[in-house]
């Protein structure tokens, strides 16, 4: 097969115009191997545009979670810094106030900026989950053990029922199973008790946790897993349960939500499907 000089030319300048960013389609449907090139040099090139956007994109993440973490500890830090100022000449009283309350907003700022790095890495597909059996039983103690002191601290309790073995990452279904519990710690009441339930169906194994809180209204459910929108308590941050989702996703599962009320406390259901 005779492949002229001019065709030769004509492909090298589409090439050319390829490396530049613009969109050609060399794709040839004749037989030959002047068209095999062709389209080979087509494949090649649409699987460099598509890892050109996914670059793209997640630059452009990386750029919102930076300025998500940039925003959300402005406020801390410019309160630390004033309570900082006023210790020097404040009374005894005020100067064990004021260290409190940095403390508090240290562990607070901390916990945040831990959050946002593991919900970036999350979205990059940048964390490997090892999946394998765990009880339900034992999920639950480890989820609860960093809440003990919350919940001594509101008297509350947690009840738990149900059975089932869960196929999932142990680490990172905890830390959502523990935010999950977080939130509904904190929309219960002091004295009350959290309801925690396990089954399972043919199509999913599953963790129920109810709060004993008033329910949320439907027109709230829409934003819970949307960061820094879901929050409905003026120390949240709303970016613990899109945390959770984001964890349960990645490992083929969900988080399902009834929104109760009536006297009755929402239900936040972690789905693990087979």
């Amino acid at each position: 097969m005779l492949i002229s000089k001019r065709e030769i030319e004509r492909l090298s300048a589409d090439v050319r115009r390829i490396i530049d960013g613009q969109d050609i389609d060399l794709r040839d449907n004749r037989e030959g191997v002047w068209s095999i090139l062709k389209n080979d040099i087509y494949t090649l090139a649409t699987l460099k545009n598509e890892q050109v956007d996914a670059l793209g994109g997640e630059r452009d993440m990386l750029k919102e979670t930076l300025a998500d973490i940039s925003h959300q500890i402005k406020t801390p830090l410019t309160s630390m810094r004033l309570m900082t100022d006023l210790l020097e000449n404040a009374p005894p009283d005020k100067k064990a106030e004021f260290i409190a309350n940095i403390r508090s907003s240290l562990t607070r700022t901390e916990w945040l900026v831990s959050a946002l790095l593991k919900m970036a890495k999350l979205e990059a597909g940048a964390i490997e989950f090892s999946r394998a059996a765990i009880s339900y039983e034992t999920l639950i103690e480890l989820a609860l053990e960093p809440l003990q002191i919350m919940l001594d601290m509101k008297n509350q309790r947690a009840e738990i029922s149900g059975s089932a073995e869960l196929f999932c990452d142990r680490r990172w279904t905890v830390e959502a199973l523990t935010n999950v519990l977080k939130n509904a710690s904190g929309y219960s009441p002091d004295n009350s008790t959290l309801t925690i339930r396990a089954g399972s169906n043919p199509i999913c194994a599953w963790v129920g946790v109810t709060d004993s809180g008033s329910g949320i209204a439907k027109s709230e459910t829409a934003n819970l897993f949307k960061r820094f929108q879901g929050s409905r308590s003026d120390t949240g941050y709303g970016i613990g349960l899109p945390l959770a989702l984001a964890i349960m996703r990645s490992q083929n599962g969900d988080i399902e939500v009834s929104g109760g009320g009536n006297g009755t406390g929402a239900t936040f259901t972690l789905k693990f499907f087979k």
